[in-house]
């Protein structure tokens, strides 16, 4: 069952208010929105996950993911991002979160899990022509996410950040940008 709050047994564990998580999310959205992505990166804990499984039945690596990314896949991604000429992002994506459904539940270990519905709005500014398709059409992105958020060094950390897409099973184009 899950609860919006759930009450510490022991004075080691850290909890968090389903406001509490919500204000947490909105942040999050925000720094990626806002091309804020070295803050977006220390929100992860050293060993955090950002995962977008295919099939979200299988655990993380054994199976084909949209993404599978580590400390240092995260730290690749955002550098392409912001210190090199990706075509595929020539230009930037823009994007708008929108964040719903908000639940949290224990889920031991110190740790919680944050469930909440995502959409996730993107678009590349200009026009399409014959070296790039899909520039000046927006894209909408529905997800079920679960974040599972490690109190660490006073504050919460990104243990996993799991992405599960709607559109997860069906060709995907240009997902170089972050949910």
């Amino acid at each position: 069952m899950m609860t919006t709050e759930f009450c510490a047994t022991q004075d080691s564990v850290r909890t968090m208010s389903r406001h509490e998580a919500e204000a947490w999310l909105f942040r999050e959205a925000r720094l990626i929105d806002e091309y804020r992505l070295h803050d977006w990166l220390a929100l992860f804990a050293d060993d955090g996950l950002y995962w977008a499984p295919i099939d979200d039945r299988q655990a993380p690596g054994t199976t084909v993911a949209l993404i599978h990314d580590t400390s240092l896949r995260r730290r690749e991604r955002v550098y392409r991002l912001l210190e090199t000429q990706a075509h595929a992002q020539d230009p930037l994506s823009r994007t708008q979160h929108v964040v719903g459904n908000v639940e949290v539940e224990p889920a031991g270990d110190g740790e919680v899990r944050v469930f909440s519905s995502q959409i996730v709005y993107e678009i590349r500014a200009g026009l399409a022509d014959y070296r790039q398709l899909g520039l000046g059409e927006q894209r909408s992105f529905a997800a079920r996410c679960e974040h599972r958020l490690r109190w660490q060094d006073g504050q919460w950390k990104i243990a996993l950040k799991k992405m599960l897409l709607l559109n997860r099973d069906i060709a995907i184009e240009n997902l170089t940008f972050i949910l």
